[in-house]
């Protein structure tokens, strides 16, 4: 018997949509004010940066998810937006537009050619395990960083965390949140004096094309956006066991790129960090059921959209460090799992245990970022200590 949406929707999954929007505006948000800035616009034109980017990864996150019945979370490429910093003033803001729409029709010609499929099949689950656990290992890591800095909240939200994991698992993130807040407000490290509600209105912003931008910009925003979001977006479904090709995938939210893309929204992308968020048990029990926290995520993505800078500023008031204990301990399920899956099989554990390595190092090289490379260096470590790949070319070589 089919079930409706109705019936699938439970408060773990709504959470989980409103975490993945929370940590992304409180977060990667951030970088798109600094090259605001740099590039010295408007409020009016950062507003519509701002709704640009959550209507793409609203609508994107909310049809995907709904169409396939699996938590496919999308957001905008935050290494792309990394890239317009080093790159503002020196660049127009009318020819990031346009490197916007280059790399947007770029990324949908590799997504409807299925040339992504073909990587991601060859990628083992140990090497994406420990790509993902690399990724995820410094959110970890935070959770007791921000006791140096903000000592009775960090240690108040690590202490809610592990009673109410212990009485009520499936809300206790929930639980978190709200008691962060309202320890952060009782201490004073949150001004509702700031928050002020408007409606956004998009800008329409006049592409103009230069082989300076493509080649500056268009072009590495294609790469980090295909290594740096696809590649672990499409790699964290994978390990969650949500099989879907990222052929449509890319296809779709390249075509959103293109639409709000002229209005200063920059790529749309697969979320890679917040994906976790929902696709593991802390969403939902029943893995059917977790593509409600896709839909919400999608949901709270277009109010935030609709209310654009407004809604920015109230998460920004928040304290930087109840944001970053709210996604250790959010991400902590997912971290547990990664590891777990990194060293499940016997034979790779090494070759997976580079990947993690590689991956948690945050390098960087020929402007490709650490994700990348933790496949790349992991999955070489993979071919070279395969006991099974070397008797094949042993018994090749006899024949």
């Amino acid at each position: 018997m089919k079930r409706s949406f109705f019936e699938d929707i439970s408060l773990s999954a709504i959470t989980a949509g409103f975490l993945v929007v929370l940590i992304s505006y409180a977060g990667p948000m951030l970088i798109f004010f600094q090259a605001a800035s740099l590039a010295q616009v408007s409020n009016e034109v950062l507003a519509s940066w701002v709704w640009g980017v959550s209507i793409g990864g609203g609508l994107s996150g909310l049809y995907l998810s709904w169409k396939y019945k699996m938590p496919i979370i999308t957001a905008w490429s935050a290494p792309g937006a990394a890239l317009l910093v080093t790159l503002f003033p020196h660049m127009s803001v009318n020819e990031a537009i346009s490197s916007y729409l280059t790399a947007a029709a770029i990324i949908f010609l590799i997504g409807v050619t299925g040339t992504f499929d073909k990587l991601i099949k060859h990628i083992p689950k140990g090497i994406a395990a420990g790509m993902m656990a690399g990724i995820l290992f410094q959110f970890g890591i935070n959770i007791f960083k921000s006791i140096s800095t903000m000592p009775a909240l960090a240690l108040a939200m690590i202490g809610i965390y592990l009673v109410f994991k212990r009485l009520l698992p499936r809300f206790v993130i929930l639980f978190v949140l709200i008691f962060g807040i309202l320890l952060a407000y009782f201490i004073g490290d949150v001004n509702p004096n700031n928050f002020q509600l408007s409606i956004a209105h998009p800008v329409f912003i006049t592409p103009v094309w230069s082989w300076e931008s493509t080649f500056s910009f268009a072009i590495p925003l294609v790469l980090v956006s295909l290594t740096g979001q696809f590649l672990p977006g499409m790699a964290i479904l994978k390990l969650a066991n949500y099989h879907v090709p990222a052929k449509p995938i890319i296809t779709f939210t390249s075509f959103m790129s293109v639409i709000t893309g002229i209005f200063g929204g920059i790529t749309t992308t697969t979320a890679a960090i917040t994906a976790t968020l929902c696709t593991g048990k802390e969403a939902n029990e029943d893995p059917n059921k977790r593509y409600v926290a896709g839909i919400f995520s999608g949901i709270f993505f277009l109010i935030g959209g609709s209310l654009a800078g407004s809604i920015v500023l109230i998460f920004t008031s928040l304290p930087k460090e109840l944001i970053a204990l709210l996604a250790g301990l959010a991400l902590l399920g997912a971290i547990i799992s990664s590891l777990m899956s990194t060293l499940e099989e016997p034979d790779h554990r090494e070759a997976s245990a580079i990947t993690f390595l590689a991956t948690a190092s945050g390098m960087s090289f020929l402007g490709l970022g650490s994700a990348f490379w933790g496949i790349v260096i992991g999955s070489i470590a993979y071919v070279v200590f395969d006991k099974d790949l070397l008797k094949l070319k042993s018994k090749q070589k006899n024949d």
